[in-house]
């Protein structure tokens, strides 16, 4: 992964005030300040504030969605019977760079969108090379032949910090998994408190 993907992951880092994915290199483990050159001052947030930092933690932990993309999940979890929120959280949870970074076939999410934008996926024996694509329940997702030695892939497989969660059975030294369902906020391994009750507040204002 590029020096730049790294820095550009560190920053959402800071200025979320959180190591998002729990990695040992966060530069949130030792800075508390927000990024640029002094740092933001953090004064007290208002509602609105704390309801747009839910929104930009949620993009962020996802690879930083682009607004318009995060805005339409937001559009399609209102339309879904049940709780907004946590229709929110499995869509974004059926992503399928989210889907192989979760089996842990790569180390970030930024290398998950970057495996599948490079066809090195299949989903149901198929080729797919859209991060974006949404699984379903049952579908098997499966690192082809000839990209299981990729670099990200082995460096994957020697990273124990992290568990597959259970809505997804990972075998990974075939490197294949199947999305057994989709999962409730409570069931979803965030390195840090995900709030997308705020995140549906701050679209319905």
């Amino acid at each position: 992964m590029s020096g730049k993907r790294v820095q550009s992951k560190h920053k959402i880092d800071r200025r979320i005030g959180a190591n998002m994915w729990g990695r040992p290199k966060s530069p949130f483990n030792k800075r508390q300040t927000g990024p640029g050159m002094h740092g933001a001052r953090r004064g007290k947030p208002t509602d609105y504030g704390v309801q747009l930092m839910a929104k930009q933690k949620l993009k962020g932990y996802y690879g930083n969605i682009g607004e318009k993309q995060f805005r339409r999940y937001y559009q399609e979890a209102s339309r879904l019977r049940g709780d907004t929120g946590q229709n929110l959280i499995g869509l974004l949870e059926r992503r399928l760079d989210a889907v192989i970074y979760r089996a842990c076939f790569v180390p970030t999410v930024f290398a998950a969108r970057q495996f599948v934008n490079h066809k090195h996926i299949t989903v149901n024996g198929k080729v797919v090379n859209i991060p974006s694509y949404l699984v379903k329940e049952g579908d098997v997702i499966e690192v082809r032949e000839k990209s299981k030695q990729v670099p990200m892939v082995l460096l994957a497989a020697e990273c124990t910090e992290r568990d597959v969660p259970d809505y997804i059975d990972a075998d990974l030294k075939a490197l294949k998994a199947t999305f057994v369902r989709t999962p409730k906020l409570e069931d979803v391994p965030y390195a840090v408190q995900m709030e997308p009750n705020l995140v549906v507040e701050f679209y319905s204002r």
